[in-house]
């Protein structure tokens, strides 16, 4: 694998980046930006996610990037759930939910496979 310089080229945050932006379009229609306790969480789950991978990146140390890789994938397991009830609310439709559910589960996919690559490589530094 090549040596990846900055976290903005790991396919992981930017997957994670595109779930954030999808998420943050849909906090915006009108009836959702009114329920804000439901709004701010999931716009604070979708950005955790990226944020995450950025933070565990500069750590420098496969563990601890192993670490927030996890907390991502928790994140983004959040956002899952949080479309449920935005859902089941009626402040997004069936297609805008599974657009978005759909780039959960990309995402998910990713950390899991750079988890295990970095599982199978591990070093401390």
């Amino acid at each position: 694998m090549a040596t990846v310089k900055n976290f903005e080229e790991l396919n992981s945050w930017q997957k994670a980046r595109e779930l954030a932006r999808c998420v943050y379009e849909l906090t915006r229609k009108e009836k959702f930006s009114k329920d804000f306790g439901l709004r701010d969480q999931i716009q604070r789950a979708s950005s955790s996610v990226m944020h995450n991978i950025a933070e565990g990146f500069e750590s420098g140390y496969n563990a601890e990037f192993i670490r927030f890789l996890k907390m991502a994938r928790r994140s983004a397991g959040e956002v899952q759930s949080e479309l449920y009830l935005a859902l089941d609310a009626g402040y997004i439709t069936d297609e805008e939910m599974w657009k978005a559910y759909n780039l959960c589960v990309e995402t998910k996919k990713l950390l899991n496979g750079f988890i295990a690559y970095l599982n199978k490589n591990k070093r401390t530094n």
